[in-house]
């Protein structure tokens, strides 16, 4: 509330005409405090809050054949601790020719993106259309951070086909 000094200052009145008395003006801010701490409960409680994002995942029919990957479409990237990743062209599967296994990180030079870059154009320019196939596989030591970064960048670089499959026991020893 707003309150008015009336007291009458001290001075002198020797019979003359008194000036106008000067009052001072005092805002009481409780009440302007408490409105304000009305409407920001009000606008907390009612507001909506973030709602999850969720991701859909197209999962494989368990009753039909497998469906088969041609090695030259495929890129496998393998999730390790510490942010490190391994990548080999293919698919691994081949025991008369092992995978040349290369290492990188998700740095912003020199990193898993500019990989998927080159291999993307190298499908592209072979097969005339989008057909890269991304195998992603996650270590026991990977973190779920790496996994979400991951299919970031294949949202990223329009990655349409990708699969998070098991690791195997020899595609663990990459790290030791």
């Amino acid at each position: 509330m707003a309150e008015m000094n009336t007291t009458a200052p001290n001075g002198r009145h020797c019979g003359k005409r008194t000036r106008s008395n000067k009052k001072s003006t005092r805002v009481d801010m409780t009440p302007m405090v408490d409105l304000g701490f009305l409407l920001i409960t009000f606008f907390m409680l009612t507001t909506t809050l973030a709602q999850p994002k969720t991701m859909d995942l197209l999962m494989p029919r368990s009753d039909g054949d497998p469906m088969s990957l041609a090695a030259s479409k495929a890129l496998t990237v393998i999730l390790g601790p510490q942010g490190r990743i391994a990548w080999y062209e293919g698919i691994g599967d081949d025991p008369s020719r092992p995978p040349q296994v290369n290492y990188t990180s998700f740095a912003n030079h020199n990193g898993i993106r500019d990989i998927i870059i080159r291999k993307k154009e190298a499908v592209s320019n072979a097969f005339h259309k989008n057909d890269l196939m991304v195998l992603i596989k996650a270590d026991k030591q990977a973190r779920y951070e790496n996994v979400v970064d991951i299919m970031d960048e294949m949202l990223i670089n329009q990655v349409d086909r990708y699969a998070i499959v098991d690791i195997h026991p020899k595609e663990e020893a990459y790290f030791k």
